[in-house]
């Protein structure tokens, strides 16, 4: 009796796999309710063909929720379940010829694919350049053994330089083959070695015509398309570059011996003890413990005026510390930190489905079989037509490159790369690429008032405390939220003085309060209408303190209007959108903001009170667009057709809503409309080039009328005219809207922008 051993290399082959399941399990990150998130980076991806072959594997593995290709950053993004065993990821995509290893935010972006790129390009000019002034002999007249020695030479220097050069598309085209797909590569290098094996073919039976000037000058022709388009993706990808730039490369850490010790910032942890100097950047988000100094948080507010930083004070990673040294506890891991996060909505932005990015997408995967058909059958009519086979396989040639879907592959992401770029030029972070068409089809603006129209930092007027105690009550029950005005009760009594109230006795009712149980009593801190059991005979107050429903304290505040929020109010309502306020807060705090702006108004609503209007609006046929920051926005934020969210709001509005805006001034919201209406418009234009080209360009060619190396122009042409098209968005002025929004602003008194 026998028994099957497994070799030493299956043995191994198959620790190395569960080795590369286990640390695809260590570096994934929670993005939702049972749901973990593995970003891989794979190299060889560049073209529709790829993106399609590689999301299309990675969905079919067992636990895959959904699999995104990210062609800019060629980067995979893979959602999986967590009640499940990881995927062996990496081992699927090897299968499918493409390596992978698992993407890093902090490690340094080498491009090598633009040096190999350059080096590939001037092989082929000069190899195109020397066989060119051999071929002028040829062109005069030669006599037949000059011309077959002039043939002959040419040969000698295309042979090299398609084997150099031309790696770069043969190498693709192979590797998609050998694994059962095709790409935008594969009719490319068909063309490109018909037309050498032709003019070898030429050579040999001494034929008077050989097109080695033609095969190399296309191999040139085609490498200068895909180095311009490579530089123009890098080009409109610059702001997460630069994002990329801004990130810390380690920090000093602190132990508990008193040793330090430098780390890579992807080995910080949460609590570890961090030593920051005088002029640099905040690597991890993290708090200071210790330490007083002014930091540039130019990158998260947008403001270039020092902010000062002492004890107790949050810092988000990529904040510049200015003057002096501070010591600080790390609060997040590199990749939960904010920076990490501005980065992924980022490149989340240039990935994302919208509908036309799917057209596109399901019509470049159908052109490149359509693409040889085209051509072979082109082949067999002329064929027929003829009987000359060496016109019909120049002009099935010609048809193959002149047909490739490259235009059309980067017709819509390029868009989307640059709208995210220009976006985040504004202060505003794009989650999605389909937000981007939502946010161009809405009509009505609904705000949140306190946190979003407001600052969100209100300061008490004045409190009503009978009893001292009352008031550290209510200050040590309100540093369980991070609602604004728990935040104000927070610092209302010293630090030393402050009780201490458990987490686990205290409650957070979004768009009430907050409750705690104190010693068998309960007490609440919230709207007076929830917290207390009789509302009679008191006078108006934002915040009451109960106990068991008897009112303790009350408590007034005031808040200022967010920057900008007068002139953006103004811009949406001149540009024809509907504009109204949805507040949690009392009628009587809510109604003078509202006046003050001249819109309509729902005070004392709750968080279903809101999805309800949103609801009703959609359900009237209109396209709402929520602007709000707290917990009690989150359902709403979902809910609505498209939404914004400051970068200060509560981290489930944050997550919930579609961008996010860094900078205080609500211009964010007029100035992301009228980017997304210009990519959209672009995206139109874009998608009329790409397939007016092809309609014009497809017959032409099948008629005879251009040759390879015209066909080999036409091409990098089409797609270098797409790009350049999509760039055009970055020199988009603004909307006749929010000119007339600024002119409405500089028109007021200026008391009125003052407030």
């Amino acid at each position: 009796m026998s028994c099957c051993v497994p070799s030493r290399e299956l043995v191994l082959a198959m620790a190395d796999q569960r080795n590369c399941i286990e640390e695809v399990k260590l570096a994934s990150r929670v993005v939702g309710e049972g749901i973990r998130q593995t970003d891989l980076s794979v190299p060889g991806i560049h073209c529709g063909g790829c993106i399609q072959a590689i999301e299309k594997t990675l969905s079919a593995l067992p636990g895959v929720e959904q699999a995104r290709v990210n062609l800019s950053t060629k980067r995979a993004t893979i959602r999986w379940r967590s009640n499940t065993e990881p995927a062996p990821f990496i081992e699927a995509l090897r299968a499918l010829g493409y390596e992978s290893h698992l993407y890093d935010v902090t490690a340094d972006a080498k491009d090598r694919t633009f040096g190999a790129l350059l080096r590939a390009l001037a092989v082929a000019g000069f190899a195109a350049s020397n066989i060119m002034l051999l071929s002028v002999s040829v062109w005069a007249g030669a006599d037949p053994e000059t011309r077959d020695l002039f043939h002959g030479l040419s040969a000698l220097i295309a042979l090299p330089t398609l084997a150099y050069s031309g790696r770069i598309f043969f190498r693709s085209a192979w590797n998609a083959l050998r694994h059962g797909h095709t790409n935008m590569d594969v009719p490319i290098s068909i063309g490109v070695l018909l037309a050498f094996g032709l003019s070898l073919y030429e050579t040999l039976t001494h034929g008077a015509h050989a097109y080695f000037d033609a095969a190399v000058t296309l191999l040139f022709f085609l490498l200068i398309g895909r180095t311009l388009d490579h530089l123009m993706r890098d080009r409109a990808r610059a702001a997460v570059s630069g994002l990329a730039r801004l990130a810390a490369r380690g920090a000093l850490v602190l132990k508990s011996d008193g040793t330090r010790t430098y780390l890579p910032v992807g080995e910080i942890e949460p609590g570890m003890t961090i030593a920051l100097a005088a002029g640099e950047r905040v690597p991890v988000d993290a708090q200071v413990v210790c330490g007083h100094s002014e930091l540039d948080c130019s990158l998260v507010t947008g403001e270039s005026l020092p902010v000062p930083a002492a004890e107790g004070a949050l810092l988000q990673a990529g904040t510049l510390n200015v003057t002096g040294p501070l010591t600080i506890v790390a609060r997040a891991a590199a990749n939960d930190s904010f920076l990490a996060e501005m980065t992924r909505m980022m490149e989340t932005a240039e990935a994302g489905r919208s509908t036309y990015r799917r057209i596109a997408d399901r019509a470049a995967r159908l052109y490149a079989p359509a693409v040889h058909a085209t051509a072979l059958l082109t082949f067999i009519g002329w064929m027929i037509a003829s009987g000359d086979a060496h016109r019909a396989i120049t002009i099935a040639i010609a048809v193959l490159i002149i047909t490739c879907p490259c235009a059309l592959g980067l017709a819509v992401p390029m868009v989307q790369v640059v709208a995210a770029r220009r976006l985040f030029e504004h202060g505003v972070l794009l989650k999605d690429g389909g937000a981007l068409e939502r946010l161009a089809e809405i009509d009505t603006v609904v705000f949140d008032k306190t946190g979003t129209l407001t600052l969100g930092t209100p300061r008490l007027l004045n409190g009503d405390v009978s009893d001292p105690a009352a008031r550290g009550i209510a200050a040590a029950i309100a540093m369980h939220s991070n609602h604004p005005y728990s935040r104000a009760l927070a610092t209302m009594a010293p630090l030393g003085n402050l009780q201490t109230v458990a987490a686990s006795c205290v409650t957070e009712h979004p768009g009430c309060g907050l409750e705690a149980r104190i010693d068998a009593h309960v007490f609440r801190l919230g709207r007076p209408d929830w917290a207390l059991s009789s509302n009679a005979g008191l006078s108006p107050a934002n915040v009451v303190l109960s106990r068991d429903g008897e009112c303790l304290a009350r408590f007034a505040f005031e808040d200022r209007l967010r920057i900008g929020a007068a002139a953006a109010v103004a811009t949406l309502r001149n540009a024809g959108f509907d504009v109204e306020v949805l507040s949690g807060d009392r009628d009587a705090t809510v109604q003078p903001i509202a006046r003050s702006l001249g819109v309509s108004y729902t005070a004392g609503v709750s968080p279903a009170d809101k999805i309800a209007r949103i609801a009703n609006l959609g359900a009237s046929g209109r396209k709402p667009l929520m602007v709000g920051d707290g917990l009690n926005d989150a359902p709403a934020l979902m809910a609505a057709h498209a939404s914004m969210a400051p970068a200060s709001a509560a981290d489930v509005g944050r997550n919930a809503a579609d961008l996010v805006f860094l900078h205080e001034s609500l211009m964010a919201v007029p100035e992301a409309i009228g980017i997304a209406r210009a990519a959209g418009r672009l995206v139109r234009q874009n998608l009329t080039l790409a397939v007016g080209y092809n309609l014009i360009a497809v017959p032409i060619a099948i008629l005879g009328h251009v040759t390879p190396l015209v066909a080999a122009v036409a091409m990098s042409t089409s797609s270098i005219v797409v790009v350049a098209n999509a760039l055009r968005l970055r020199g988009v002025k603004q909307s006749r809207a929010t000119e007339a929004g600024s002119r409405a602003t500089f028109a007021q008194p200026a008391t009125a922008r003052a407030r």
